[in-house]
């Protein structure tokens, strides 16, 4: 089933970029650049790869633990299909929440946040290698009953979904927001601001950050990109730049806890606090403010 919606979503997301690009350029928005483009376009069919190369294992190992160890069969075929969308849509959530706060899994995912940019092309920009470990945090999926095929059509459904959140051309949108998740619920997840930073982690559904503490509404303009940002469009380079830091933090003259917490502690953080977590960023951006509030109201006095 998969291949047959990707054979529709194909041209329809050709059609919306080409749409994009276009306005942008009649509106001098800017929202678009060559080099940036195409580096998207790059990562997308470089991870479509490795969807390819995985897709056996992943039914593999997901069909065999529904064939074996389910714990339940939803036999009504509307609540299966309903089901298998929240669970999936549940265990998403948490996939992209550890590639936010592991930097072990964020080397990863960092290449889909590089772009400086935020159109719907970006959607294009995949977590290259995530293919390799996806299908692990879908095993909760297996477990409830479904089988690899139900898990990655839904996946490739709600994938669809997320392309068109990649946008600045749609506002705010009411009530939907209240439960999905909407084009400025993921302006704020691409927003390098320390208060934006590892929030609205949801796929489809936004209820989950709501439920988790993760969850930001967007009121401050929205800056893109990494806290440190990539200055290139070598792919090579954007899908192993992170790697790269990792290695070179792991041989300073640290003790071992400290080398595994470069690798496997939250993105940002030192041993030194030469570089700060996101919610150390935070932590100072609100020490500031209170500082900022202090010395006004002694002026005022």
């Amino acid at each position: 089933m998969s291949e047959y919606l990707v054979y529709i979503t194909t041209p329809l997301y050709a059609v919306f970029i080409l749409g994009e690009l276009l306005y942008s350029h009649f509106h001098h928005l800017r929202l678009y650049s060559g080099k940036d483009f195409f580096t998207n376009l790059g990562l997308g069919i470089l991870g479509a790869c490795f969807d390819f190369l995985m897709i056996g294992v992943c039914f593999g190992v997901l069909n065999y633990i529904a064939a074996n160890y389910a714990l339940i069969h939803i036999q009504n075929p509307v609540l299966q299909w309903v089901g298998v969308f929240l669970i999936q849509d549940f265990c998403f959530y948490w996939l992209h929440r550890v590639e936010h706060y592991c930097r072990f899994f964020w080397a990863v995912h960092a290449n889909h946040h590089s772009s400086n940019l935020f159109n719907l092309s970006v959607a294009l920009r995949s977590s290259v290698l995530q293919p390799l470990y996806r299908y692990l945090f879908f095993l909760p999926c297996g477990l409830l009953g479904f089988t690899g095929q139900e898990v990655m059509f839904i996946y490739a459904v709600n994938q669809a979904y997320a392309f068109f959140v990649h946008t600045t051309l749609v506002g705010k949108l009411g009530w939907y927001e209240k439960i999905f998740v909407t084009p400025s619920h993921h302006r704020v997840h691409h927003g390098s601001n320390p208060q934006y930073l590892d929030k609205n982690m949801g796929q489809v559904l936004i209820i989950w950050d709501k439920i988790f503490g993760t969850y930001a509404e967007e009121t401050d303009e929205v800056e893109y990109g990494l806290t440190t940002k990539l200055n290139t469009f070598f792919i090579p380079r954007v899908v192993l730049g992170e790697w790269g830091k990792i290695w070179a933090d792991v041989k300073k003259p640290v003790s071992l806890k400290d080398k595994l917490m470069y690798v496997f502690g939250p993105p940002g953080w030192s041993h030194d606090g030469s570089t700060l977590t996101s919610a150390q960023m935070r932590q100072q951006m609100a020490a500031n403010s209170l500082q900022t509030i202090n010395i006004n109201e002694k002026q005022l006095l």
